[in-house]
């Protein structure tokens, strides 16, 4: 089992940026790829990044494309999002989210930070 802290987030005006940490602790040399997921107030958990360990491949949301870049220590189980030129639709819980595969379900889930952007 792998456990899942999230920090960095607040409250900011829009076109400021924020850098999210996940900090992973227990079985992390089982962790192939982390990610980050986001909701919404009344919508659903939406992928945002993921980064997979292997090669440091990384994909994004087409959202935050340009503007988010997701990366990783894996030495000290860590995973962050830079987030770049914020907009008010990008309010919302942000969840980190690991797996020991590369494909398919995350085992597991972090609490959440909360990013609010006013306009």
């Amino acid at each position: 089992q792998v456990q899942l802290v999230e920090s960095g987030g607040g409250l900011v005006q829009a076109g400021a940026s924020l850098r999210l940490s996940c900090a992973a602790s227990g079985r992390t040399f089982s962790t192939a790829r982390m990610a980050w997921y986001r909701q919404a107030p009344g919508k659903d958990r939406d992928f945002v990044a993921v980064i997979v360990w292997s090669g440091g491949l990384t994909y994004y949301a087409d959202s935050v494309k340009g503007r988010f870049t997701i990366s990783g220590d894996n030495a000290k189980n860590t995973v962050y999002l830079q987030m770049n030129s914020l907009k008010p639709e990008d309010t919302a819980v942000y969840y980190c989210a690991a797996s020991a595969g590369t494909h398919g379900e995350y085992e597991s889930w972090g609490q959440g930070t909360q990013v609010t952007v006013s306009s």
